[in-house]
């Protein structure tokens, strides 16, 4: 029921539109309603790509953007294909938006792709600098700045979360999809750094399909010693795939951590990682800016300010795991 609620609040904040809203009534001076261009680098209708959405909206909203009054909202969901993002990026830039907010490294690198002039607002991307989005944090440079989604030193904090939690562990496998996540080399090294210490190591696995998943994770289970890493991907964190890895991980008994606590409710054992919304939130705030006047080569590149621990007992319980007091009070979010 809960779920449905929140769903219904994100239809109605959304207007009801499914691409655009109608141009609004009140015009500024120039007589016409300023644009806003968005693309969200996961499929329509993923709960995780309405919650970004939605706090997005909102506070475009606190800052007096209300869409349909006196903004325009052209949105697109790119789903998790680098063609099909290439494609709706074309699309969003043909209509001239004043700025575009884009989530995800592949979004937001097709859009960048298409224009190297149109104010653009990027959430959620790990490494601007290494993937060419962006000169450096303070700036930026350029038609684009934004908000990235984690630091590199998490990758250690999540080898240390896996010992915590199973000490038994001395293999860790991590899984990701490097069309999807081109910019995983950017944890891998601060995992590695953190592997030798913690006396374990490290086996990437690159997936691509649900077979390979299926794959890459059972072969894991041949260990009994092994853990599972899942980094910031939008290939892993679509519903569908999520869930897949989540069970699999469960019918295997493999202790795994994730990037997102979107993985805890569907019944993973651990996630460590920034609030996403509050990234959106903050994403309105550079788009107000800069719808009066501000140039985003002028407004740095900001880190995440919230980070989140999320806990789920119950798949502890079931791979036969203490989880401990200390993790406990630190946590966010604990599901019993």
């Amino acid at each position: 029921m809960a779920i449905e609620i929140q769903r219904r609040e994100f239809l109605t904040l959304l207007g009801g539109a499914a691409a655009t809203w109608p141009l609004a009534a009140q015009a500024q001076q120039s007589g016409t309603t300023p644009r806003i261009g968005l693309l969200v680098g996961l499929p329509e209708g993923d709960p995780e790509g309405e919650r970004w959405v939605k706090a997005l909206l909102t506070g475009l909203d606190k800052l007096g953007w209300k869409s349909g009054a006196n903004v325009q909202i052209d949105l697109r969901w790119g789903g998790t294909d680098p063609d099909c993002m290439l494609k709706l990026a074309k699309e969003l830039v043909a209509l001239r938006p004043d700025v575009i907010q884009v989530t995800t490294t592949p979004a937001t690198a097709a859009i960048l792709r298409e224009t190297h002039t149109i104010p653009v607002v990027f959430a959620i991307v790990s490494d601007p600098v290494g993937s060419g989005f962006v000169q450096s944090f303070p700036r930026p440079g350029g038609n684009v700045t934004g908000f990235v989604n984690i630091e590199a030193s998490v990758g250690g904090k999540w080898l240390e979360l896996l010992k915590e939690l199973a000490p038994r562990i001395i293999r860790v496998a991590v899984l990701f999809n490097p069309k999807t996540a081109p910019q995983s080399s950017f944890y891998l090294k601060s995992m590695q750094a953190a592997a030798l210490p913690l006396g374990v190591t490290l086996a990437v696995n690159e997936v691509g399909s649900a077979d390979e998943i299926k794959a890459a994770i059972a072969d894991l289970a041949k260990s009994s010693d092994a853990g599972l890493v899942v980094t910031p991907d939008i290939f892993t964190i679509a519903q569908a795939r999520r869930e897949l890895i989540v069970a699999l991980a469960d019918r295997y008994r493999i202790p795994a951590v994730y990037f997102i606590g979107t993985f805890i409710s569907s019944g993973g054992l651990v996630s460590y990682g920034v609030d996403h919304p509050d990234l959106l939130r903050r994403a309105a705030d550079y788009i107000d800016r800069i719808l009066k006047g501000e140039k985003p080569e002028n407004l740095p590149v900001q880190l995440p300010t919230r980070f989140e621990l999320a806990v789920n007992l119950k798949t502890a319980k079931a791979l036969g795991l203490t989880v401990p007091s200390s993790l406990l009070a630190t946590a966010d979010e604990v599901i019993e």
